[in-house]
């Protein structure tokens, strides 16, 4: 059975609230999406301005209405602060894949929040929303954002040569990836 959404999900973690992005988030995520040392990772052209993030985030509902992504700002539980984005995107629910996108705003960084974040969202992709692939497509350099998904059980599937210019050099993108059946087993593993 295809799971429908009507409206973005709210997904709990013990310290973070990942609920649906709206326009009037680009406020609170301009700060860190425009940072080009936060983005390093993601793009060498951040965002400008404040309406262009606006203009990003109606894409992002956009493609939510079209059943083709799921964004999520990440708010901190004990202070209420926005730190980052997370986004299943190239969402294709006939295929049952996603690909995650991320951003942590830099004081954040390094602090456990992703290793407490990508347990839930996984839990819902697999669970909820019945994927039977999760992408992480990184540039090579992230070594941070490598180690996360091999600690979490993601497979190395290759190295795609020199995808990404940022002005100055190219670099590589590493793909991983983790399928439901590797997800189930990896569960079954932690309950003993």
């Amino acid at each position: 059975m295809e799971y429908k959404f009507s409206s973005i999900p709210t997904l709990h973690t013990q310290n973070y609230t990942l609920r649906g992005m709206t326009i009037e988030d680009a406020e609170g995520m301009f700060i860190f999406m425009r940072d080009k040392e936060t983005m390093k990772y993601i793009t060498p052209n951040p965002v400008q301005t404040e309406n262009d993030l606006q203009r990003n985030i109606q894409s992002y509902l956009e493609k939510f209405n079209e059943q083709k992504e799921i964004p999520w700002v990440i708010l901190n539980k004990e202070n209420g602060e926005l730190i980052g984005q997370f986004r299943l995107h190239k969402l294709h629910m006939w295929h049952k894949k996603a690909e995650m996108g991320v951003v942590i705003r830099s004081d954040y960084q390094n602090k456990g929040v992703m290793t407490e974040i990508l347990e839930k969202v996984l839990e819902f992709g697999f669970g909820s929303l019945g994927l039977n692939r999760i992408v992480g497509d990184i540039f090579a350099d992230n070594i941070g954002s490598r180690k996360l998904l091999e600690r979490f059980g993601f497979i190395k599937e290759g190295v795609l040569r020199q995808t990404d210019f940022d002005g100055e050099v190219f670099h590589d993108t590493v793909v991983y990836s983790m399928l439901r059946t590797e997800y189930d087993n990896l569960r079954k593993n932690i309950r003993g």
